[in-house]
Formats: structure tokens, C-alpha cells, sequence
């Protein structure tokens, strides 16, 4: 190669002539740029802005002050956190469900995901794919009342036929261990069929040459599933893992609240059910701030841990 051609390619160009490619580069994309402003703008207004509602967190937060008004406290609301006995029950219950959650339901789409991906009659694929869609657009006041209605003690579907068989009936809904089966249980079947969409999008990625030149060397169905599906969609499963660990102190209020009654409390009891009941039931809303703070900063933790940890393995990671 010549050497002048080589060292005119790697010559650092001067900044008066990077900024006039940059500007150019602007103005060609400017449609793309102006498409950015609403999500952009939504971002701000709606996740950024109430950002400012968690100072009151640090103080003795008062409604008719407001916060700017209310006196400051500093750490004291989370001292009084830390020191509620509640506090430490509705942790372990939240880090409970949410690990058996993470452990039976994650895997639960993946699998799903394989199977419609191995369907070969497209009406019938089509067909199963909006079936397991459809829970996820019931609500969880709905499907409570289902769950009352088929699994609950007295005249419940699923009690009725054991008793009709002769055996006692099954605590299903008052029990501890049984409760959380059925919550277990009912989370996989509102939320495993909508987590296919993002595996079954990774999956038509997946060079097709690659499953051709498979066949051409005998291999069967479960072969090209386990050396070449898998891999191909391993980075999404790395990235979807982490994006739920980072949510693994973070739990909804409709389901443990609808599903839970007095008789379950020990588990049924979490973080956002406990934030409503200090915040909005007791109106301490600095307390309940605090909680949620907690939360958040300890969701960082394991999305920024669980991260690196993935880099170091050698996968794509978040960032």
C-alpha cells in the first residue's frame, strides 16, 4: 500500500472541518431529530419532572407548605424506616415473590417463544399466539375475581371437583404455601404469552442459512433449537434478565393487593402495598417517599452489578 495514501487516511482531520460534517449531518436527518422531540419531551415532563417530588424524602413534608416550604430533616425518615419491624417483613416478601417470580416465570416465555417458533402450520401458530396473548390485557381485578371463583374454598370449581371425587378440600387461597402457587402460577399465565413478542422478533434474526446448512449435516429439530436458536437469542435473554433483576424490588400493588387477604398476610404483604397503606391510608407521605427511594436506589444497585457482571462474561450487557 502506498504510504502516503495510508497516512492521508488516518491524518486527524481539523475541528473547523469535523463540526461542518457534523452540522451537515444534522441538517440531512433533521426529520429523524424532530421525531426525537415528543418522546424526548415526554420523558422530561412525565419521568424527570416528578423527580423533584422525591426531596421530600429529606423532610418533614407538610401539604399546606409544600416543599418548598416544609422544614428539612435530613435522614431521619429513613432512620424511622429502618427501624419499623414492618419494614424488614415487606422486603423479604417483596425480594420472595419477585425471585420465585424471576425463577418460574422468566424462563416461561423463552420456552413459549421456542415452541411457536418450531409450529410449522402458520393458522394454528397464529391462532396460539393470540390465545396466550389475551391475559395480558385482563386486569388484575378481573382475574382475582377468576382466581376466587375457581380456586377459592367454598364453591370454588376446582374445590368442587375434589370434594366430588371424596377427598377434603384445598386450602388453595388461605393457605401460605398454597397461596403463593396460585400466585405463582397465575403471574406465568397473564404475563408468558406477551413476553414471547420480544424472543419471537430476536428469533427471526437468526440467519436461516444457518438451520440449511444444519440440515445438510443431519442435525434434528432439538439439535438446531439447542446450537443455533438458543445462541441466537441469548444477548436478548441477557438483556431482558437484567432489565428484571433490575425490577427485583420493584412489585405492583394490583396483584399482591387483590390476591392477598388477611389469613395470607405474611406473604402477601409488600413494598407497594405497605407505601400505600403509610402514604395515602396514614398520610405520611415523607415516610412513604423514603420507601420508595429505597427502593429505587437498591434496583440501580442490581441493574448497574448485574450489568457488569454480564460484560464480564462476555455478553453485550445494557451499556
Amino acid at each position: 500500500m502506498d504510504r502516503s495514501f495510508a497516512h492521508s487516511k488516518t491524518q486527524v482531520l481539523p475541528q473547523s472541518v469535523k463540526r461542518k460534517r457534523q452540522a451537515k449531518g444534522f441538517w440531512k436527518d433533521y426529520q429523524l431529530y424532530l421525531l426525537l422531540l415528543l418522546p424526548i419531551a415526554y420523558f422530561i415532563i412525565f419521568k424527570y419532572v416528578p423527580m423533584y417530588g422525591a426531596a421530600i424524602a429529606f423532610q418533614d413534608y407538610s401539604i399546606f407548605k409544600g416543599v418548598g416550604g416544609s422544614e428539612w430533616i435530613g435522614l431521619d425518615n429513613f432512620k424511622e424506616l429502618f427501624a419499623m419491624s414492618q419494614f424488614y417483613t415487606v422486603v423479604r416478601n417483596t425480594l420472595l415473590l419477585n425471585l420465585l417470580d424471576l425463577i418460574v416465570s422468566f424462563p416461561a416465555p423463552i420456552i413459549l417463544a421456542l415452541l411457536l417458533h418450531e409450529l410449522r402450520t402458520l393458522w394454528f401458530k397464529k391462532v396460539a399466539q393470540t390465545i396466550l396473548y389475551l391475559p395480558h390485557f385482563i386486569s388484575w381485578i378481573i382475574i382475582g375475581g377468576l382466581v376466587y371463583q375457581i380456586f377459592s374454598n367454598n364453591g370454588g370449581l376446582v374445590n368442587n371437583m375434589i370434594t366430588a371425587l371424596g377427598f377434603e378440600s384445598v386450602p388453595f387461597l388461605t393457605e401460605k404455601n398454597h397461596w403463593l402457587l396460585v400466585y405463582l402460577g397465575t403471574g406465568i399465565w397473564q404475563s408468558a404469552g406477551w413476553g414471547t413478542i420480544i424472543y419471537l422478533a430476536a428469533l427471526t434474526g437468526i440467519n436461516k442459512e444457518l438451520y440449511e446448512a444444519s440440515e445438510v449435516d443431519g442435525a434434528g429439530r432439538w439439535r438446531k433449537m439447542w446450537n443455533i436458536t438458543l445462541p441466537g437469542i441469548r444477548p436478548t435473554i441477557v438483556v431482558m434478565l437484567i432489565m428484571a433483576l433490575g425490577k427485583i424490588m420493584t412489585i405492583g400493588f394490583e396483584r399482591p393487593f387483590v390476591m392477598g387477604n388477611a389469613l395470607v398476610m405474611d406473604y402477601a404483604e409488600v413494598i407497594s402495598t405497605f407505601v400505600y397503606k403509610v402514604g395515602l391510608q396514614s398520610a405520611q407521605f415523607s415516610l412513604a417517599t423514603a420507601m420508595g427511594l429505597f427502593q429505587a436506589l437498591v434496583g440501580l444497585v442490581f441493574v448497574v452489578g448485574s450489568n457488569a457482571i454480564a460484560k464480564k462474561m462476555g455478553e453485550q450487557g445494557l451499556w
